[in-house]
């Protein structure tokens, strides 16, 4: 009768890694949280808060200024009076001790912020192009140039841009740059606004631009592509979240600015936006609210249309570069 033959336990299983194990449905407890019933009411909540100012903003600018003195917006539930005689008076009119409405400075504002955010959109389009994929001695001491230059305070720089402008700049008796007469003309506006948001522009285009595939890059160049064509036809359309985001961002600040219209356009009726009249509406005391209110509704009803019609890019644009794949 033979032996048996003892059989060796089977040796254990090896520990599966940490990154191999499967997840639980649902994610982790971070999205859980943030996509409960109770996350969703509180950003219901928080949205509601945030739009009833814009609402109280809007019943104060329909209501006749003797229901504006006497109670508050909310009063327009109960006793409905509304009308368009307040939006009448700022655009045509323009209201208690100011000449002139505030169509001309509405006109102004368009012809400002419109240029404004496209030169810096393109000028930064092509930089970022350039320093992201053709390769030259001191590409990357240029991009760091273009970077730190975002830590210069806007306003550290307004006089000496306005000299520039109206004198010149001159070492001795030797003219360096002559002086440019831009007093009068949106151009200084422009210069300025354009100026400013380059270094951000570059750093936030450079960082979705030189993402974009290589394989996809080598392949136009040995199609026999040049620069610009690689450029128009395949980073352009590639990189519309990116451009759609930004031109928001400086649209709505280019449109919000009063200190650089101040300091370059003045307060002329020509040149001047409408951030510089809305501040004369309220009369000398302060008392003409409903004319406040209705050129205030106004002044954000166009970076509302700008804001919606862009909006599916926003949030793309917005992670533009933050991740990889």
């Amino acid at each position: 009768m033979s032996k048996p033959v003892d059989t060796p336990p089977a040796p254990a299983p090896a520990p599966t890694p940490a990154d191999a194990r499967p997840r639980p449905a649902g994610g982790g407890p971070v999205r859980r949280a943030f996509s409960s019933p109770l996350a969703s009411v509180f950003v219901i909540v928080v949205t509601v808060l945030w739009t009833v100012p814009t609402l109280g903003l809007l019943a104060t600018s329909l209501r006749p200024k003797q229901d504006v003195a006497a109670n508050g917006w909310w009063n327009v539930l109960a006793h409905p009076d509304l009308g368009l005689s307040n939006y009448h008076t700022v655009l045509f009119e323009g209201g208690f001790g100011v000449s002139g409405g505030l169509l001309p400075y509405l006109v102004n504002s368009l012809a400002i912020s419109v240029p404004a955010t496209v030169f810096p959109l393109v000028l930064a389009a092509m930089a970022a192009y350039a320093l992201a994929w053709v390769r030259f001695r001191g590409s990357d001491t240029v991009f760091f140039v273009i970077f730190a230059l975002q830590v210069v305070p806007l306003q550290m720089a307004l006089i000496p841009l306005l000299q520039l402008f109206s004198g010149g700049a001159h070492l001795g008796s030797l003219t360096l740059i002559p002086a440019l007469d831009l007093s009068g003309t949106y151009a200084p506006v422009w210069l300025a606004h354009t100026m400013f948001a380059l270094p951000l522009a570059t750093f936030l285009l450079h960082n979705f631009i030189s993402q974009l595939p290589r394989d996809l890059m080598e392949a136009a160049v040995v199609d026999g592509a040049s620069h610009f064509k690689i450029f128009r036809s395949i980073v352009l359309p590639l990189c519309t979240p990116a451009l759609a985001s930004f031109a928001i961002f400086e649209f709505l600040w280019v449109w919000n600015d009063l200190l650089v219209a101040l300091t370059f356009a003045g307060g002329t009726p020509e040149v001047a936006p409408m951030t510089v009249r809305l501040a004369q509406l309220s009369g000398s005391f302060g008392g003409r609210w409903e004319l406040l209110t209705a050129g205030a509704f106004l002044s954000i009803v166009i970076p509302l249309v700008v804001f919606f019609s862009l909006q599916r890019f926003f949030v793309r644009g917005l992670l533009a570069g933050s991740v990889k794949g």
